[in-house]
């Protein structure tokens, strides 16, 4: 009913820079956070960054300054730049939404929502 749906990923060289966009759609009655989060070979996932429906960003230290969340709540995405790359941002990232959906037979129910995942790969 409700798909979260990422792309921009892909290949840059280090100190390089990306635009990832994520686009939810379905039956979604409203979105609160929306967020990225990372997962690198071999290691848990870990929030990159956040934002609120009011526009409030947060950050892992290890981005901030590099990394810019924005969202266009008209259009339901939420986009990730992220300049300045270093081999250390290489992972799978993973597009999150807490949203409150509209399903058949049960209502309005909120719950956190995850895209497929993009891959960034930083190398040279």
């Amino acid at each position: 009913q409700v798909q979260l749906v990422e792309s921009g990923g892909g290949l840059v060289q280090p100190g390089g820079s990306l635009r990832l966009s994520c686009a939810a759609s379905g039956s979604i009655v409203s979105i609160n956070d929306m967020g990225w989060y990372r997962q690198a070979p071999g290691k848990q996932r870990e929030l990159v960054a956040s934002i609120t429906r009011g526009g409030r960003t947060t950050y892992a230290d290890s981005v901030k300054g590099r990394f810019t969340v924005s969202r266009d709540n008209a259009k339901l995405t939420v986009y990730l730049q992220m300049n300045s790359l270093k081999p250390e941002d290489t992972a799978a990232y993973y597009c999150n939404a807490n949203l409150v959906a509209r399903l058949p037979a049960l209502g309005d129910i909120p719950g956190d929502y995850w895209g497929q995942g993009t891959q960034v790969t930083v190398s040279s």
